[in-house]
């Protein structure tokens, strides 16, 4: 009996889903969470930023003028650009920021170069109790600008101060608020603050630094120092012009410093940094649209030095 052979069964081919759709719909959902966790940073980037900045333009095109013969209240008139003028053709603002300059030519290689010195001895093989000494240089900054200002202050006043009562026991002289001083007992107040805390970003950047390379330039004889100029320094230059760029943005607002050993250092006059001539105009003078265009240019200052200093780093380190 002969046995009927199966028909073959036709297979249906299977329709595929799109390779592109599945990744598709995988990037939305990325783009969703990403935008998701940015959305707090931006509505507080917008409150705290884009609002007071929207707000100081608005207040800089309008002054008060008191109106009749000075008995009566003040009325706010539309100004323009008369405030903005005002500004840059005032002396003071416009040496507000040669102070700044000076001070920075003191302050910037003493912070700097300090900051970068404690980081190269902590990350060297010869010190012990690393994290010991990462805290103690450290702790200063944790201390707020004002109470650090405000103690300074003390340690300069004559009578007051142990500092003082040293120096006049060694049969030296140094007025910490004389007119040529005081400069200096500012960088001071500063780099107390800040040396520590750079010296924590220098030391990162420097464990990040391959310890093949380290070894490395010890097999071809390089001593310590050597290795800390030619291999440690250059391998963080981009950490030290990000240093250097939040250092200088941050000199141009420098104010809790100058304005407390003013108190005692007259020379330095009520204006001696651009936000000192702000407070003055604003809360001394009241003269809002002045203080307000003036915080203007500082912000654009501050930009436009962002972007010099971001420049010359990145021709540093193309040129290295």
């Amino acid at each position: 009996m002969a046995v009927p052979l199966a028909r073959p069964v036709k297979s249906r081919p299977v329709k595929s889903r799109p390779a592109g759709g599945s990744s598709s719909a995988r990037r939305r959902n990325q783009r969703g969470a990403a935008a998701l966790f940015m959305i707090p940073f931006f509505v507080l980037f917008a409150a705290v930023t884009l609002a007071p900045l929207g707000y100081a333009a608005w207040m800089s095109l309008f002054r008060e003028e008191s109106s009749g013969l000075g008995f009566g209240g003040t009325e706010r008139v539309f100004a323009g650009l008369g405030n903005f003028t005002e500004a840059l053709t005032d002396p003071a603002f416009l040496g507000s920021f040669g102070h700044i300059a000076v001070y920075c030519l003191i302050y910037i290689p003493v912070m700097i170069g300090g900051a970068l010195t404690l980081a190269l001895l902590v990350d060297s093989a010869l010190t012990r109790a690393k994290r010991f000494f990462q805290i103690a240089y450290y702790l200063p900054h944790a201390v707020p600008g004002l109470v650090a200002s405000i103690i300074w202050l003390y340690l300069y006043t004559p009578g007051l101060s142990p500092i003082t009562d040293v120096v006049q026991g060694l049969g030296a002289e140094w007025n910490f608020f004389g007119a040529d001083e005081a400069l200096y007992s500012i960088v001071n107040v500063s780099a107390w603050q800040w040396i520590g805390y750079n010296m924590i970003i220098f030391y990162a950047g420097l464990q990040a630094i391959p310890r093949e390379t380290l070894e490395a330039a010890t097999v071809d004889g390089a001593g310590a120092f050597r290795t800390a100029l030619q291999v440690k320094i250059p391998m963080i230059r981009s950490t030290v012009v990000l240093t250097l760029l939040f250092t200088c943005v941050g000199a141009i607002q420098l104010f809790d410093a100058p304005k407390l050993i003013q108190l005692r250092a007259t020379e330095l006059g009520p204006e001696w940094s651009p936000t000192m001539y702000i407070y003055a105009q604003a809360f001394e003078s009241r003269d809002y649209g002045l203080a307000a265009a003036a915080s203007l240019l500082l912000a654009l200052v501050a930009g436009l030095l962002s972007f010099v200093v971001t420049k010359l780093g990145n021709r540093w380190k193309a040129a290295a």
